[in-house]
C-alpha cells in the first residue's frame, strides 16, 4: 500500500504545480518517492514468481521521473501529478511489453499492460505473430479472467488495413492497432490498503499471457 501522505502530496502538487511551491516541499517529495520505491520493490519481489525476467531489476530503474520535459510541449507545467512505474526487463526504458502502474488521486489511478507505440520492425513482428497465431491470440484475449479485467484493447489505429493484409482479415481490428494496451482502474480507497499489492499482482497474472504473446517478437 501507499502512505496517505504520498497521496496528499500529489493532491497538493495538482493545486500548486510550480517550482516555488515544489522547492518549499522538496522534503515531502523525497518522502513520497521513498514510499513509491518501497512499494515498487515489494511488487518486483512478488512479480518474479510470475515473470522471472524482472529478477534483479531495481525499483529506481522502473519509476518515472516526476519532472516533465516541457521543451516541446504546449503544457508548460513543470511536474507530473502522478507516480508511475513500468515493470519489464530493462525497466522503464525497455522496448518490451510490460506492466504499468499509475498512481494519481481523484479517480485517475490505473493498472496497464502491453506495449505503447513500438518501432516499425517490432510492430510488424507483432502483427505477423497475430496473423500466424490468430487462434492463440483469441484464446488469450477472450479468456474469462482476462476479459473481466480488460474488456477492451486500447491504442491508436490505422484507418485502413496495414500493408500486406487483406481488408477482410479476421484479425483486422487488432492488426490496425499501433499500440497494444489494456488497462483497469484502481479506486482511490485501494491505494492505502494492504490489499493493493495482492490486487496488482493478480492483475499481472491475468495479463501475463498477453504480455508473453507480444514479446514473442523479442524472444
Amino acid at each position: 500500500m501507499l502512505e496517505a501522505s504520498t497521496l496528499q502530496f500529489l493532491k497538493e502538487l495538482t493545486k500548486n504545480n510550480d517550482r516555488i511551491w515544489f522547492d518549499a516541499h522538496r522534503d515531502t517529495y523525497q518522502i513520497a518517492m521513498k514510499d513509491m520505491q518501497a512499494f515498487t520493490t515489494s511488487l518486483l519481489h512478488q512479480l518474479i514468481a510470475i515473470d522471472p525476467s524482472v529478477d534483479g531489476l531495481e525499483a529506481k530503474a522502473c519509476i518515472f521521473r516526476l519532472f516533465r520535459d516541457v521543451r516541446f510541449s504546449k503544457n508548460k507545467l513543470p511536474y507530473k501529478t502522478n507516480l508511475a512505474a513500468y515493470l519489464a526487463k530493462g525497466g522503464r526504458k525497455s522496448e518490451r511489453a510490460g506492466f504499468y502502474f499509475h498512481f494519481e488521486p481523484n479517480g485517475k489511478s490505473f493498472f496497464g499492460a502491453g506495449i505503447w507505440m513500438p518501432d516499425g520492425p517490432v510492430l510488424q513482428a507483432i502483427r505477423q505473430e497475430i496473423d500466424y497465431n490468430w487462434g492463440d491470440f483469441q484464446q488469450i484475449i477472450h479468456k474469462a479472467s482476462f476479459k473481466k479485467l480488460f474488456p477492451n484493447m486500447e491504442g491508436d489505429r490505422l484507418k485502413k488495413a496495414p500493408k500486406g493484409y487483406a481488408i477482410d482479415h479476421p484479425a483486422l481490428s487488432y492488426l490496425q492497432l499501433k499500440s497494444f494496451l489494456v488497462s483497469h482502474p484502481i479506486p482511490d480507497a485501494l491505494l492505502t490498503q494492504k490489499e493493493l499489492l495482492k490486487t496488482l499482482i493478480s492483475y499481472c497474472a491475468a495479463a501475463k499471457p498477453f504480455i508473453d504473446f507480444l514479446n514473442r517478437s523479442f524472444d
